[in-house]
């Protein structure tokens, strides 16, 4: 009888599971239909801007004097009155079922209607190039249509940011045109959070599939035919060196293969072919070797290198991260090889975006005239012969790739890394000495932890403990700094660059050695100076935990809505607290929230806050501003749920994918109402702080990006039992579902971040964030 009541919970378990996420999935369109609906309304009021116009143009289209012709006003508002009313209908359909909403609600009737109706768009895609060429002709020809059609007004709406804006009649005429590429993208959306047994599924494929016909359609039309250029080759001539190279043309850069021969330098692009051809080359520029000259910054009148921001490079090497991640899962499955294939071509497409965008040093050179040859010295058949050899000539056949490794290496670890930074020797005169520690995360270094300066010694003794995060880490880096005494103020903006780098060594994060949960001791040599080390590595399946503390008349580890009901706050104290003190003092600190404070000060002011210490305050003054924002970091970590809660982290999960801009921000916005007054408010306190934090940026270097990075999971990670991570058979190292969730939790304060206000009722906001019930 027992055996058969286990097989039973056994086989009912897997269902329940289905159960729940489904559940959870069908709760998510409906956030998803919201936001629909407030793109719908968006839309609705582009269109009726464009009709407004309408009715008196045809009515001065009868009389002695026109502004327009009856001919120009048809052609100009081709087909925006049928689309007005075909997503008037949808609009108005789709409303009620989702103010009615209930699980078993249908809707895919509607899309595959409006699918349908897609003819009325082609209509006015094919007329819109003649639409936007004869309005320009009329506004030159009529001063009062041209003031007209320059200040369109769209009717306001609830989720409509700029309502006070005025619209152009271009811009309004392109709408319908980007409409159609959402409708897909919307689509997706909704399909993706629907169970394949709800009776929309079919419906909303179908719909899928006449849009994307459509869309193919379209694309396969517009899409400009470029014609290939043919050109190259000399005789009495060797190559000496061929290499891939970034150059900016007109703002853009474009990657290039470079060849080098005994007479010139012959700058080219590998041809697309198509399959069963040979490769050729397209000759881009060349320069002659008796006229080359090299220029500097001073020498020519150059435009400046346009930069990519770092938080975007950074975007780039964890989205290749993960990618790679996803090749590996991929091979421990016994599926085909198509899904590897396609994984391979994502991650060669963001190899080659990132060589392209991360160069930054230029290497200026031109000919004599100051200008590079497409004509000069060779005629158009040694250009051709030359452009052919290079294929046979080349020695560099693929292109650098920064993470070109084998797919099998490893990830990385993840989890926390104490280290201690004992001591060092073999210095030959006094120095006032500090280390700086880094990792590598994704794929690039950052600095993670600086102990104190110790001054005037040959054998600094620091003995100072750090908390280190690890993101996919293999090496840890050290770097010995002399710390510069006579710093100007301007020289301190540049941070650490104005100290004296005296050393600099790694060691490899080993998973087999940190596996266990001692201490490990090591020396790192370098240019004849010892540092002492302890390391000992807690991985994420037990770091990462949070756990409910005991002792629930303290602060860590406690419920947010119990400490603020005992201490009769908004925020809680320690946040408040934190948050002035860093304010005060740490807003110029580079480095701030990413690098780590000593663990013995961040462990000190725990204590001070779960005791209720009086004199916390006092210590917080005399402590290391980044021992403070540690201690801030490990509240946040150690809530027993995370700020956004468990409930509705799924959904923030769901609506940071969202593909059409409007639908995300209502989504997203609508969720973030929906917590707890205290999770609501704390949350606004601190992102108004990380904003400000940002406001100086060039001195402190910490990015929205960065602190996305820093505060994403801290905030968002859920508690165990809502983990995918909590039963991972690979303790140290990192598994999928983990990095996308990482990522997931990343962009979504990134994205609360960079709105430039979140829209909270403002007599709501003000009580909320300015009262001081303590």
């Amino acid at each position: 009888k027992d055996t058969v009541i286990i097989c039973l919970l056994c086989w009912r378990m897997p269902s329940l599971h289905v159960e729940l996420d489904q559940e959870k999935g069908l709760e998510m369109r409906k956030w998803v239909l919201s936001g629909i609906l407030a793109s719908e309304e968006t839309y609705l009021s582009h269109l009726e801007a464009l009709l407004i116009p309408m009715k008196p143009l045809r009515a001065a289209a009868t009389t002695s004097q026109p502004m327009l012709t009856i001919q120009q006003i048809e052609t100009i508002f081709f087909k925006v009155p049928e689309l007005h009313e075909i997503h008037k209908d949808f609009y108005d359909a789709l409303l009620p079922r989702v103010q009615d909403w209930g699980h078993q609600q249908c809707v895919g009737d509607l899309f595959q209607k409006l699918a349908s109706q897609l003819g009325v768009y082609r209509a006015f895609v094919d007329n819109y190039k003649v639409a936007v060429e004869t309005a320009d002709k009329c506004c030159q020809a009529n001063a009062q249509f041209a003031e007209i059609s320059e200040n369109l007004k769209v009717k306001s709406t609830k989720d409509c940011k700029d309502q006070s804006a005025k619209n152009s009649l271009e811009t309004l005429l392109y709408k319908p045109v980007d409409r159609v590429t959402r409708s897909t993208l919307v689509l997706h959306d909704l399909l993706k959070h629907t169970p394949s047994s709800h009776p929309d599924y079919p419906l909303l494929q179908d719909a899928l599939r006449i849009s994307q016909n459509f869309l193919s359609s379209i694309n396969e039309e517009i899409t400009p035919r470029r014609q290939s250029m043919t050109v190259k080759k000399g005789e009495n001539r060797q190559l000496l060196r061929d290499r891939f190279m970034v150059e900016l043309v007109e703002g853009s850069r474009k990657l290039r293969h470079v060849f080098l021969f005994t007479d010139l330098l012959l700058c080219t692009k590998l041809k697309k072919q198509a399959a069963g051809k040979g490769q050729q080359y397209d000759c881009k520029w060349y320069i002659p070797l008796a006229d080359l000259t090299f220029q500097t910054i001073e020498d020519c009148e150059s435009t400046p290198i346009p930069l990519v921001q770092d938080e975007e490079i950074d975007a780039m090497k964890i989205k290749m991260s993960q990618i790679k991640n996803e090749i590996q899962r991929e091979k421990r499955t016994t599926k085909g090889s198509k899904v590897i294939e396609r994984l391979r071509k994502k991650l060669s497409e963001q190899e080659s975006l990132l060589l392209l965008m991360s160069p930054n040093m230029a290497f200026r050179v031109a000919n004599r005239n100051g200008k590079v040859s497409r004509g000069f010295s060779l005629t158009s058949l040694e250009l051709q012969m030359l452009t052919n050899s290079c294929v046979k000539l080349q020695t560099v056949h693929t292109i650098p790739m920064t993470m070109n490794k084998e797919d099998d290496e490893s990830s990385g670890l993840y989890g926390f890394l104490n280290v201690i930074v004992h001591s060092a020797s073999g210095l030959k005169q006094s120095l006032n000495l500090y280390c700086s520690l880094e990792v590598d995360s994704f794929g690039y270094f950052v600095n993670k932890a600086k102990t104190r300066v110790y001054r005037d010694s040959t054998e600094p003794n620091w003995n100072e403990e750090f908390e280190i995060e690890l993101e996919g880490s293999q090496t840890l880096r050290l770097l010995c700094y002399e710390k510069c005494c006579n710093k100007t103020r301007q020289s301190k903006e540049e941070g650490e660059i104005t100290d004296k780098i005296m050393a600099k060594g790694q060691i490899k994060l080993d998973a087999q050695t940190l596996q266990n949960k001692d201490w490990q001791r090591t020396v790192i040599g370098m240019n004849g100076i010892e540092v002492k080390l302890s390391m000992k590595f807690t991985s994420r399946e037990f770091s990462l935990k949070r756990m409910p503390s005991r002792k629930q008349s303290g602060v860590f580890g406690v419920k947010i809505n119990v400490v603020t009901k005992r201490e009769r706050s908004k925020v809680p104290l320690i946040v408040r607290q934190c948050v002035e003190e860093i304010e005060r003092r740490g807003m110029d600190e580079v480095g701030i929230y990413r690098v780590s404070g000593v663990a013995t000060d961040i462990q000190a002011l725990k204590a001070a806050f779960d005791s209720n210490n009086k004199d916390v305050s006092v210590m917080m003054r005399e402590m290391d501003v980044n021992a403070i924002a540690g201690t801030l970091k490990l509240y946040f970590r150690e809530l027993p749920e995370p700020l956004f809660t468990d409930e509705l982290y799924p959904n923030f999960a769901g609506g940071i994918a969202l593909s059409d801009s409007v639908a995300k921000e209502s989504c997203m916005l609508n969720l973030l109402l929906s917590l707890p007054e205290p999770n609501l408010v704390t949350f606004l306190f601190l992102l108004d702080h990380l904003k400000r934090i940002t406001e100086n940026e060039s001195v402190n270097k910490m990015s929205l990006h960065n602190l996305a990075t820093v505060f994403g999971p801290t905030l968002l990670r859920p508690s165990e039992k809502d983990s995918k991570i909590s039963n991972s058979s690979q303790p140290i190292s990192m598994n999928d579902s983990w990095s996308l969730e990482v990522m997931a939790q990343v962009q979504v304060l990134l994205y609360f971040l960079q709105l430039e206000s979140i829209p909270t009722p403002d007599s709501k906001r003000q009580s909320l964030l300015f009262s001081t019930e303590v």
